[in-house]
């Protein structure tokens, strides 16, 4: 059963896809990678020769439509995960998307539809990557009582990735591509929501500092349409409160932080460019404390694994399921409305009226 036979295509070939997905599945025995769809026939060719990818097809309904391919590995753009995720599981095929997962709630509400309607597919969105390591270890400690009660969750991402406004307009820029999710706002609210109770409220305010951009397409400048600073004051289930602080502007930014303060200690997350750190401490102690992770509880990437092995009933998809990334694009969403409005949005996300 474990060797049951699983053939994949590749619908999107980006950097992510090139990095961890092609050799993710070409890790896990009996897996085939079978054919490729980029965004243009030329690039798709030479995704296929760069890896030796049998097929090529003209464009992601082809890859669908091929009754060779069992699983679709979308690494798109977000504008297109929506469509292609339900015209796939509509074809029978088991879908891995890349995140971000949709570019609104009500996408990503489509997407968890489609998949509810095919409940012997599999469907998982790409995780996010910080704390996977620290994440076993970081919730055992949390439920042995380390922390005590839950009193404020600090969020920050904050550096100087849009600063340089000569450089070319980024898709997370864009809101037609991108959608409402804004810098690494989704992700690491990701990473933060397997520590603590879910959100109920936020309080938003964004801004635009760089407001134009030089074109993709070489036709000057055109408008920015996602923020490069968001501030967020938040209510968690249980009473706790949060603070988000994400900036794209913030020259000498303090980056990518997650702070858990309780009644009886804290845990401070830190992602920098070479390792993740995590430090703690109690009261009564002199000074946080860097953790060394014992091997038997380090986590670490498995996505690819984690969607094969669900593919053949052998483990069931804890990253990302869909139900999780319908959650974290409601927060997302959540956001961009309180801005819009300057007013408290509450959780689950309600229709607008």
């Amino acid at each position: 059963m474990s060797e049951k036979l699983v053939r994949v295509g590749l619908i999107g070939a980006g950097a992510n896809t090139k990095l961890r997905h092609i050799p993710g599945f070409r890790a896990v025995s009996g897996v085939e990678l079978v054919g490729v769809a980029n965004r243009t026939p030329a690039s798709s060719q030479k995704v296929a020769q760069e890896f030796g990818i049998p097929k090529v097809y003209p464009d992601w309904r082809a890859a669908i439509a091929d009754p060779q391919i069992d699983a679709v590995c979308i690494g798109t753009w977000p504008n297109l995960h929506c469509e292609i995720t339900c015209a796939a599981l509509h074809a029978g095929k088991h879908v891995l998307t890349e995140a971000r997962m949709a570019r609104n709630s009500a996408e990503a509400h489509q997407m968890l539809a489609a998949a509810q309607l095919h409940p012997g597919l599999i469907t998982q969105v790409v995780p996010s990557p910080f704390g996977l390591v620290q994440d076993k270890f970081v919730r055992s400690l949390i439920d042995a009582g380390y922390i005590g009660e839950l009193r404020e969750l600090v969020v920050i991402g904050a550096d100087d990735s849009f600063w340089d406004y000569t450089e070319l307009l980024h898709w997370r820029q864009e809101s037609e591509i991108s959608g409402v999710n804004a810098m690494t706002l989704g992700i690491l609210h990701e990473t933060a929501s397997r520590w603590v109770p879910a959100t109920t409220r936020v309080f938003a305010q964004t801004k635009i500092f760089e407001t134009t951009r030089p074109s993709r397409e070489g036709k000057g400048n055109v408008d920015v349409s996602i923020p490069d600073s968001i501030q967020i004051l938040t209510q968690l289930a249980g009473g706790a409160r949060g603070l988000y602080h994400f900036s794209g502007v913030n020259l000498f930014g303090p980056g990518k932080q997650i702070h858990l303060y309780g009644d009886r200690g804290t845990i401070k997350y830190r992602a920098t460019a070479d390792e993740e750190i995590v430090e703690c401490a109690r009261a009564g102690e002199p000074a946080l404390k860097r953790l060394e992770i014992p091997a038997e509880q380090r986590g670490g990437w498995r996505v690819e694994a984690e969607f094969i092995s669900a593919i053949r009933g052998l483990e069931r998809v804890t990253r990302t399921d869909f139900a999780t990334g319908v959650r974290y694009m409601e927060f997302t969403e959540a956001v961009a409305r309180s801005a819009a409005l300057n007013q408290p949005v509450d959780l689950p996300l309600k229709a607008l009226g």
